[in-house]
């Protein structure tokens, strides 16, 4: 071989070398990453974290990621830690379904608890839909799950329960005639259009409706209409937000406190209490047995799940617990056993395993799911509460 043949052939033996050590990089880059994402699992959560529905959103946030991280410390789910991807809406509908696309389309979640409300949860569900990816709500609508689509779960009570415990405590105290004052908001008009739909059962008749927006600062006009009304006997706010706060101060200014007044469990927290001040006193919602966990029966099968939430929670943020965080907690427990149940990070079977949920403790109540059931909870897991001394007071049955 002449030396120039000896120089190409060498020069032809280094260019494959070079291939060789270049595909076996390639190969190592692409098994890297892939080995990290196997020790952890992505979970994804859109909350209202800030904004108009804060209250709702910040003891979620603050929920998932405590609890994200105990569960991390003691080892995560089957040895894989959960990765938690959390973006903030603040409340914005086309906010929420942008972060959904991203948690989709760029984090690669595997599922997703969060959605603080009912329009950003709304705006959000396509998306999760269409990609096959398993949803679980902390908003309130009954249409969340009605009807009930395929990857969309819930946590919380719906509407269509709390207007049931509402006119089924109206019916016990033998008022039939009563007044609503709705909030616009998604959450406001579904929970007007559920009570509509149940008070006839109940034997109750609607006599007079009024409504305000997000923005209303003052809500004494329609209530003056309302008291001008002859016959009420009860009024019901369906609303959340700072709007039934207002509603509570100005019913007591314009000297109603002796018609009862109640709200839904869309302000179950203390913040409205504090909000409302002493004109809160009296008032009665629906709402979980997280609020009222002392005083629960020792027998209660929710009262551990409910005092050592609280418990933690209060510790580590020094703020009064909600609801709201406790539905955070619902929802990231019923993914994570779950999980545990499918023994994998395929969405579709952990959404399987989700539907299979039974005689899960929650905050909210004891939770059974079903192909029909992506909420799994009944009208018993709701507790009639009144405020009293500026505290939530369990009703006991029948009052």
């Amino acid at each position: 071989m002449t030396p120039s043949l000896r120089l190409t052939a060498l020069h032809s033996t280094r260019r494959h070398i070079a291939r060789l050590l270049a595909a076996v990089a390639v190969s190592g880059l692409a098994i890297i990453p892939s080995a990290f994402a196997q020790a952890t699992v992505k979970v994804g959560s859109v909350l209202s974290v800030t904004g108009p529905a804060s209250f709702l959103g910040d003891p979620e946030d603050k929920t998932l990621k405590l609890y994200v991280d105990k569960i991390n410390a003691a080892g995560g789910i089957s040895g894989k830690k959960i990765e938690l991807v959390v973006y903030d809406d603040g409340g914005d509908a086309n906010k929420a379904r942008t972060f959904a696309t991203r948690l989709i389309e760029d984090d690669k979640v595997v599922a997703m608890v969060g959605g603080s409300t009912t329009g950003t949860t709304m705006a959000m569900i396509p998306v999760f839909e269409e990609a096959q990816i398993p949803f679980i709500s902390l908003a309130g609508a009954i249409e969340i799950i009605e009807p009930v689509r395929k990857y969309v779960f819930k946590t919380p009570h719906t509407d269509k329960m709390a207007c049931e415990k509402i006119f089924e405590n109206i019916k016990q105290r033998g008022f039939t005639k009563v007044a609503l004052i709705s909030g616009t908001d998604g959450f406001g008009s579904s929970m007007r259009a559920q009570c509509v739909k149940v008070a006839p059962t109940y034997g109750v008749q609607i006599v007079t409706e009024e409504t305000y927006g997000p923005r209303d600062s003052d809500m004494t006009a329609q209530l003056t209409k309302i008291k001008g009304t002859a016959g009420i006997q009860a009024v019901v706010n369906p609303g959340f937000g700072q709007g039934p706060a207002i509603v509570t101060r100005n019913y007591a200014q314009l000297g109603m406190s002796a018609t009862p007044l109640y709200q839904s469990h869309g302000v179950a927290s203390k913040s409205f209490i504090e909000l409302a001040g002493p004109a809160a006193e009296g008032v009665r919602l629906p709402a979980a047995a997280l609020l009222v966990g002392d005083k629960l029966p020792d027998g209660d099968p929710q009262k551990k799940v409910v005092v050592d939430y609280k418990k933690t929670y209060e510790d580590a943020t020094k703020q009064p617990v909600s609801t709201f965080g406790g539905h955070g907690y619902d929802g990231l427990f019923i993914l994570v056993e779950a999980m545990k149940r499918a023994n994998s990070t395929d969405p579709k079977k952990i959404r399987d395993e989700i539907e299979k949920t039974k005689g899960f403790v929650g905050t909210g109540g004891i939770v059974t799911m079903s192909p029909t059931d992506h909420l799994g909870l009944d009208l018993s897991a709701f507790r009639m509460l009144e405020v009293k001394s500026g505290d939530w007071t369990l009703l006991p049955s029948g009052s």
